[in-house]
């Protein structure tokens, strides 16, 4: 398994937790909590080829994951954001199961920090 720096910026992370202090561990609770409703929101456009919906949700995912430091998962939200601003799906399921991937790599290098 890589170490959490192939998914997270950590000199990013280590400067929320000196800024968050005690509330640093709530923040790690929602960010995964939000995480898992943003991942079925996007699941849903993708299965329903919701341009827009895909658009919105992973622009909202992206928002997320680049406040955690997740480099690569803010940069596949971008790349679904993109797709679906241009008005298609062809290519969101790949990019979902990345993303899925990516997301549980980043748990759990999240969980190690």
């Amino acid at each position: 398994m890589a170490d959490a720096s192939a998914h997270l910026d950590l000199d990013a992370l280590n400067e929320l937790k000196q800024i968050m202090g005690e509330e640093y561990a709530l923040l790690m609770e929602t960010f995964v909590n939000d995480s898992t409703m943003r991942l079925k929101a996007i699941k849903a456009a993708v299965a329903a080829r919701d341009a827009d919906a895909i658009r919105r949700s992973a622009h909202s995912f992206k928002g997320s994951a680049a406040n955690m430091g997740a480099f690569r998962l803010t940069q596949l939200c971008k790349s679904l954001e993109e797709l679906g601003a241009s008005g298609g799906a062809d290519g969101s399921d790949s990019l979902l199961k990345e993303m899925q991937l990516e997301y549980q790599q980043v748990a759990l290098a999240l969980a190690r920090t």
